[in-house]
């Protein structure tokens, strides 16, 4: 069985491929964006699906592999803190001059 159901990736597919997403990734990233993978994953997923081929399987499951590592790849912008600070429960201080 596929990691995700087919039409997940076909949905992708189409909405990436939509106006409104392809104007927001060209003024975010100043580039289209590459919709290709998603119809790759598609075609292998339909694929593993009616043949059940090996080929097809070892592709969709490398390609969601580079997915979560993609996504891995950034680290979070604020460090998360593992308790509150000492003195949290204290007013804060707007009324005082720096």
């Amino acid at each position: 069985q596929p990691p995700r159901p087919c039409e997940d990736y076909w949905w992708e597919w189409k909405h990436c491929r939509g106006l409104r997403h392809a104007f927001h990734h060209y003024y975010a990233h100043g580039e289209l964006p590459a919709c290709g993978r998603w119809r790759d994953d598609y075609e292998a997923c339909r694929a593993w699906e009616r043949d059940r081929a090996a080929a097809a399987q070892e592709a969709l499951c490398e390609s969601e592999r580079a997915r979560v590592l993609e996504r891995q790849k950034y680290a979070p912008v604020w460090t998360l803190r593992k308790s509150p600070p000492p003195d949290w429960y204290l007013p804060l201080d707007q009324d005082k001059p720096n």
